[in-house]
């Protein structure tokens, strides 16, 4: 998580961390103390996905015959062949830089497989679930210290985004997009452990209430409320709109859809939520500056349409296989009119990105993924009735449903820390919808 691991030296620790655990796992497999889960035979489709993803961004990096790069990318061509007449090319017009985005993606694979592995038991996946909330809360309350104390930095110098709320990383928009999937891991567990009240009388309605009060369910409660509190103080415009839209379109179509798993506990927590966070908790801490950014937004304050739109003539130099994954920030400026006086490094827009970097080709793989991911939860959703499976659906729903509009206006899943988190979140839909209940064993004495 430092700096997002944007940053070539962070992101080799966590792709070196990643490669390490999964050849750990392969020495214990291969020595037969581990083995492949149900869950992992349930997603053989998304992990050949996956693996068609790697040996496409591997192909834009393999010198070709100039013939077969002239048919299909024309200017890819062109542009290899102003350094030099060569017999050969590749794809992407800078493949040393598309190596290192492979290298990222590899990563992105295991931690994929990683979770599906492991994640063998009810437990751990409760267990996976709190380590996101515990690292959105740690997010959360690091950056609200750090702005609200007026600290600069514990670790590293802040350089930008002074007066908002940006964590361990540099811009606040990914704080943001971190916080939309830990929140909504968070709201997904405490959507498990809600029960339908049975109590008739106000005495026993006032006992349950003290004894929610004093239960892990209001710790966790008190948790999403920090975390809230500094999504506004990022004063992230689609951070904040992205977490708010997707928990009422997820929860509209639980009510809608499933409602025999909406039970009246939740349909209760949902609008405590909304009320609570945006009309007290965002009171006190800003929402209103949020609110001025979203309403001060026009086509004439803003750039990132014209950066779009200049990404779209980009895009059809490449249309089919793009430009390289990772090749943005060098092919850009060639496309860039001259009211865009700012370096862009990436699109502010991830469907664009992947679009001109990879083609109709790349982007149809990672939407594929996307997509079956998103309806294999929302099918955890309609089949399963164990209360944890049940939540954490939600939560992948909802953190997917987040990530999906703030990709609009920015550049999350470019940022490795959460890339990662993103590909977990993805695995742990899988492992709601497949990892088989364990109930309670009866043991019987001899």
């Amino acid at each position: 998580l430092p700096l997002g691991s944007n940053h070539a030296w962070a992101w080799s620790i966590m792709e070196i961390w990643i490669f390490t655990l999964f050849f750990l796992w392969l020495w214990k497999f291969l020595l037969g103390k581990v083995k492949l889960t149900p869950v992992f035979y349930k997603s053989k489709v998304i992990i050949v996905i996956l693996i068609i993803w790697l040996v496409y961004i591997a192909f834009q990096c393999i010198p070709l015959p100039i013939s077969l790069i002239q048919w299909l990318s024309p200017e890819a061509a062109y542009l290899h062949s102003l350094s030099s007449i060569k017999s050969t090319a590749t794809l992407s017009v800078a493949p040393h830089i598309t190596a290192i985005s492979l290298l990222k993606s590899i990563s992105y694979l295991l931690i994929f497989l990683l979770t599906i592995l492991l994640v063998r038991r009810e437990k751990r996946l409760r267990w996976l679930a709190y380590t996101l909330v515990f690292s959105g809360l740690y997010q959360a309350f690091y950056g609200s210290l750090m702005l609200l104390s007026g600290l600069d930095s514990l670790i590293f110098e802040k350089k930008y985004y002074m007066d908002v709320a940006t964590g361990t990383f540099v811009n606040r928009n990914h704080l943001a997009g971190y916080l939309e999937m830990t929140l909504a891991i968070g709201i997904g567990l405490l959507i498990s452990q809600l029960t339908d009240s049975t109590d008739f009388t106000w005495k026993q309605r006032l006992r349950s209430i003290f004894k929610w009060l004093l239960s892990g369910k209001m710790l966790l409660r008190l948790y999403l409320v920090i975390m809230v509190i500094a999504l506004v103080l990022t004063h992230s415009r689609m951070g904040n709109t992205g977490f708010f839209a997707s928990m009422m379109i997820t929860g509209l179509i639980t009510l809608i859809f499933f409602r025999k798993h909406a039970t009246r506990s939740t349909v209760i927590l949902l609008i405590s939520l909304l009320i609570i966070d945006i009309f007290i908790v965002g009171a006190w801490f800003g929402i209103e500056k949020v609110a001025e950014r979203i309403q001060g937004t026009t086509m004439d304050t803003i750039t990132r349409d014209e950066v779009d739109e200049y990404t779209l003539h980009y895009w059809q130099d490449y249309l089919l296989t793009g430009s390289g994954l990772g090749t943005y920030y060098l092919t850009f400026p060639k496309y860039r009119g001259h009211d865009i006086a700012a370096f862009f490094d990436h699109a502010h827009n991830d469907y664009f990105e992947f679009g001109v970097e990879t083609g109709i080709i790349g982007l149809f793989l990672v939407g594929t993924c996307f997509l079956l991911s998103l309806w294999v939860a929302l099918l955890a959703q309609y089949k399963r009735r164990n209360p944890l499976n049940l939540g954490i659906a939600f939560s992948v729903v909802m953190a997917l449903t987040a990530i999906l509009i703030h990709s609009t206006v920015d550049f999350n899943l470019q940022i490795p820390a959460n890339a990662a988190t993103f590909m977990v979140i993805m695995a742990m839909g899988w492992i709601a919808y497949y990892l088989p209940h364990q109930g309670k064993r009866r043991h019987r004495s001899s």
